[in-house]
């Protein structure tokens, strides 16, 4: 079945026209370059068009009826040199190129990344990693592809067929390039409409690869999750019903591609057939000579080759911009957080913070915070607790703007954060999340990313400072340790002290401490809390907690309860209230007792 609504599609052709215009600044950064490369792809294909007229001559000098005693000693070298030339400038013209076509793969995927990098964190949450890397990887290869396919393969193919068409127009027979335009015209129009048949089944093999991938490094990513419930069985299936759709997708690309070069061949075996024919009438009767009949089958062969390569081109060609498809929606996909045109640097001086009236939902169905209203003076404390789900967590990103307010504001020195840099923004603010995860690096290089300019010694005394220092010099390697994939190789408490170390090392205006302390013990929990103490003196600083024993002495404790604040005051204030806090630190008091019993 041919889906012949996409060879129609309005929307794939200004698709694939964007992303062919996208790679001209690239040829513009290099213009000596790809001049330099033109001239030698023309003299290359002139080289190639001059070889089968030198070799009429030379057959036609040594034919019997003209015969010579000497071998035409000029016109073989001639031959040869053409050859040689045929084969160098195109070898040059690579060379040349070469800077061009690797430095727009570079700034693609470049700013591919950085790009993935400004979307909110909305899309990342929504995305799907293996699959989005893999979408990254065809569509630079494709890039390299469509530069040199499109500038030295269709153009010098048409250039060629243009120079052959011309000389047989002028030399022979005017049927003799009527079969040329006819074979050529039929040959490109079966090439065409297979090739948009197959565009469908090549996309469907992309995704299908996309999802494959994605699946296999979701399961690898959670590696012991699979292992505690013993479903490796399991995740082979799932991965192998993937792959399963991608073999039917990619046999029946096979089995189109080999029908689509069956027909090229079967055309072009024609159109040389009657060319053949035509010129052995010919020579016949007497109006060709030998060289001519062997002219004539040398540029038919020329053409074919060229032609039939054109067909692979045009083919390879639709896939590499299939490849770049989803690679240059990704650089399509709305940027949701953005800066604002006349934003300004931040200047956070003692940074007092302030939230006014804000809502804020994910989803329309979805209201997480109701007008919550709470400031944290400069050098303040302020400590957010509350149930699972009360929106304690939303605080923090939306203070890094990660989302924007739906209403109300929040204002850091009186300048709106919407109205400033978020570059700025985010340099002041410094965070210990609950689910602290690293990258698959050294621990220095964890700890040192809080400030990669800081020196080794800042660094060491910021592990000190988190009572992770001890931890590392007992290492084998110290700090030249690798933590594995999203520091699967460190506890959750030796991750978190890492997390707390990096803060540290970023000496930011404003703190965060999201559950900080959540993954530690009861004993290193105390341990670390008066340091957490000791750094967020004189600093602005957001304490969100579960644990109602590291907030106690906070400057003022916000209860929060299904997005709104139902409480606040100070430790001893609310106890003196008797309501939602007092329940949970009574609570909590019990749970305490109970473990030490225990």
């Amino acid at each position: 079945m041919r889906p012949s609504s996409y060879s129609s599609s309005p929307k794939d052709r200004p698709a694939d026209w964007q992303a062919i215009r996208s790679l001209l600044p690239y040829l513009t950064e290099f213009k000596w370059r790809v001049a330099i490369a033109l001239g030698l792809l023309v003299l290359s294909k002139l080289a190639n068009v001059s070889v089968p007229l030198v070799l009429k001559e030379i057959i036609d000098a040594l034919d019997a009826k003209h015969a010579v005693l000497a071998v035409p000693v000029a016109l073989v070298v001639a031959y040869g040199v053409l050859r040689l030339f045929s084969t160098l400038f195109g070898e040059m013209r690579d060379a040349v190129f070469a800077k061009v076509t690797q430095r727009a793969i570079r700034r693609v995927a470049l700013q591919v990344f950085q790009h993935l990098h400004s979307l909110s964190l909305r899309f990342h949450l929504d995305r799907q990693t293996g699959g989005v890397s893999r979408d990254i990887e065809r569509g630079t290869r494709g890039i390299g592809f469509l530069l040199n396919f499109m500038l030295f393969n269709i153009l010098p193919t048409l250039l060629e067929i243009g120079l052959v068409a011309a000389i047989l127009f002028t030399k022979y027979n005017v049927w003799f390039a009527a079969i040329t335009f006819i074979t050529l015209i039929v040959y490109i129009a079966f090439t065409l409409f297979i090739t948009e048949w197959r565009m469908v089944v090549r996309r469907s093999m992309n995704d299908l690869d996309s999802k494959a991938n994605s699946r296999a490094i979701d399961s690898l990513l959670n590696y012991e999750t699979v292992k505690y419930f013993g479903n490796e069985r399991y995740e082979a299936g799932r991965y192998d019903e993937n792959m399963q759709r991608w073999e039917v997708a990619a046999v029946r690309n096979t089995t189109s591609l080999a029908l689509l070069n069956a027909g090229q061949s079967f055309i072009i075996a024609i159109g040389i057939t009657a060319l053949m024919l035509l010129a052995a009438d010919g020579v016949a009767k007497g109006t060709l000579t030998l060289g001519d009949l062997v002219l004539i089958n040398v540029f038919m062969i020329q053409l074919y080759m060229p032609l039939h390569f054109l067909g692979f081109v045009y083919r390879e060609i639709r896939h590499a911009l299939a490849d770049m498809e989803k690679m240059f929606g990704l650089l399509h996909e709305h940027r949701e957080i953005a800066d604002a045109p006349d934003a300004q640097v931040l200047n956070p001086g003692r940074a007092e913070v302030n939230f006014e009236r804000v809502d804020f939902g994910y989803g329309p169905d979805r209201q997480i915070l109701h007008e919550v209203s709470f400031a944290i003076p400069a050098g303040h404390t302020v400590a957010v607790v509350g149930a699972s789900g009360a929106g304690k967590s939303t605080l923090s990103r939306l203070l890094f703007r990660f989302y924007d307010v739906q209403g109300g504001s929040i204002q850091i020195n009186g300048q709106n954060i919407r109205a400033v840099t978020q570059a700025s923004l985010r340099a002041a603010i410094g965070i210990v999340p609950q689910d602290t995860v690293l990258f698959n690096d050294t621990i220095y290089y964890n700890i040192a990313y809080g400030r990669p300019d800081a020196s080794r010694d800042e660094i060491i005394a910021a592990a000190q400072a988190a009572h992770i220092h001890d931890f590392i010099e007992s290492l084998p390697q110290g700090y030249d340790s690798m933590v594995g994939e999203r520091g699967l190789k460190l506890s959750g408490g030796e991750k978190q002290r890492v997390a707390i170390a990096r803060a540290i090392l970023k000496n930011p205006a404003i703190l965060i401490f999201d559950e900080a302390t959540s993954a530690l013990d009861s004993k290193s929990e105390k341990a670390i809390q008066a340091e957490l103490r000791a750094i967020s003196q004189n600093r602005t600083t957001l304490i969100i907690a579960h644990r109602l024993s590291t907030v106690v002495e906070a400057d003022q404790i916000l209860v929060m309860d299904q997005g709104r604040i139902v409480e606040r005051g100070t430790h001893r204030e609310l106890l003196a209230q008797d309501r939602m806090y007092a329940q949970m630190w009574n609570l909590q008091k019990q749970e305490e007792i109970s473990d030490s019993d225990y």
